[in-house]
């Protein structure tokens, strides 16, 4: 295990979206998340997190101490299974096919997890299945992002010249077309905080490298998620507030007021020129250390 960080972290993060649904709803046809209340776009801490293990995938190549738990079609109680297997396997080298379960048992497949597996370490993990390896309390974790001001959904139709059946292309008497619809946000910059405990680092392993490419998934995972229906994502800003101690010199939420947004013109945005991002480092609290890494 590597040596975790020693500085509790809090960050503010900002992103746009150009013609694309960053987050789409499943309970309501998949359409982009929306505050009812106030028309203001949500993007999910899950969504986030998920596009920082994918970036991670593709850079470290699922390998130890780098693999991914949290990944599709992944059987979550095997990978539970291994672990065990890997701690308490008898000297002989005969693999244990019962459940284990005892305290010191799940205290070491914990521990194995978190060596292994990037996502347990940095996010943490509830691993109480049949093969038990306890519950990990991540050391990052992030907000809902929020749209800066309210979104507008666009709905368009969109047509595909095929179709899936032979029954169907007999229906449509070999017009062969099929309708469907496709929702968009004109445009939207959204804005999340984070936040990184030194304290939940040093019970995980979280190291210093490990904080290095959560801040390089940030800057890079829109690059390696590009789809039709996302458009164009970028990072726009990535503000860092470093603290000298490892529980930290001023509440996050105070430091957060430092970062600030404002729209330039009127009218509906259309761009980030629309908008400009403030930041005064000169405000920052003594102990506390301001890093602007986009």
């Amino acid at each position: 295990m590597k040596e975790p960080i020693s500085n509790r972290y809090d960050f503010v993060f900002y992103f746009d979206v150009s013609m694309g649904n960053p987050n789409g709803d499943p309970d309501a046809g998949n359409l982009p998340r929306i505050d009812p209340e106030t028309g203001f776009g949500i993007v999910t801490d899950v969504c986030l997190k998920r596009k920082i293990r994918n970036y991670v995938d593709i850079v470290k190549g699922n390998v130890s101490p780098y693999r991914i738990y949290i990944q599709e079609r992944a059987i979550l109680n095997d990978l539970h299974k291994e672990a065990h297997e890997a701690v308490h396997a008898k000297d002989n080298g005969e693999k244990k096919t019962k459940r284990r379960g005892t305290a010191e048992e799940v205290r070491n497949a914990r521990e194995w997890m978190c060596d292994n597996y990037f996502d347990v370490r940095t996010f943490g993990a509830v691993m109480t299945l049949e093969w038990n390896c306890g519950q990990v309390r991540g050391p990052v974790q992030l907000t809902f992002a929020r749209s800066c001001e309210p979104i507008t959904t666009l709905e368009t139709t969109i047509t595909r010249m095929a179709v899936a059946t032979q029954r169907e292309a007999e229906k449509q008497q070999g017009d062969n077309r099929t309708m469907g619809r496709k929702n968009v946000v004109p445009y939207g910059l959204y804005r999340a905080e984070g936040f990184v405990s030194a304290k939940l680092a040093e019970k995980t392993g979280f190291s210093q490298e490990d904080l290095d490419l959560v801040w390089a998934a940030l800057r890079e995972m829109f690059e390696h998620d590009r789809s039709a229906a996302r458009g164009m994502m970028a990072p726009r800003k990535l503000v860092v507030f470093k603290h000298d101690n490892s529980l930290g010199r001023e509440h996050a939420h105070e430091l957060f007021k430092l970062v600030n947004h404002e729209r330039v013109n009127s009218g509906p945005a259309r761009s980030f020129a629309d908008w400009r991002i403030g930041f005064d480092s000169t405000a920052c609290p003594s102990g506390v250390e301001a890093l602007e890494m986009l």
